[in-house]
C-alpha cells in the first residue's frame, strides 16, 4: 500500500495494520523528509493520546495530516511505531 500526496509518495509497505479503518504504517516505511512535528494532540479513550505531523511536500503543507501514538494502550499495541494519514492522503493498494 502507498499513502501519497501532493504527488509525492509519503509512504510506501506491505506490513500495514488496519484499525477502525485507518492503514497504519511502520515509521520506517514513511518518508521522514515530508513530516514536520507539530504541537497538536487528541485523545482516543482506547488508543490514548495522539500526536501529529504536518506533511510537507514541494512547498505546499497538509496541517496535521498524519498522526501517531508514541505509547498506545495495551488494546491499541499493535499501532505502536506506526503511522496514519488523512486529510486527502490518497491509500493506493499496489
Amino acid at each position: 500500500m502507498k499513502a501519497i500526496w501532493n504527488g509525492k509518495v509519503i509512504a510506501e509497505s506491505d506490513d500495514i495494520v488496519n484499525v477502525e479503518g485507518n492503514a497504519y504504517f511502520p515509521l520506517e516505511a514513511v518518508n521522514k523528509e515530508y513530516l514536520k512535528e507539530t504541537s497538536t494532540h487528541t485523545q482516543c479513550h482506547w488508543k490514548g493520546t495522539a500526536s501529529y505531523y504536518t506533511l510537507v511536500v514541494d512547498g505546499k503543507e497538509n496541517p496535521d495530516a498524519a498522526w501517531y501514538y508514541p505509547s498506545p494502550s495495551g488494546l491499541a499495541a499493535s499501532i505502536k511505531g506506526r503511522v496514519a494519514f488523512w486529510k486527502g492522503v490518497q491509500m493506493v493498494k499496489d
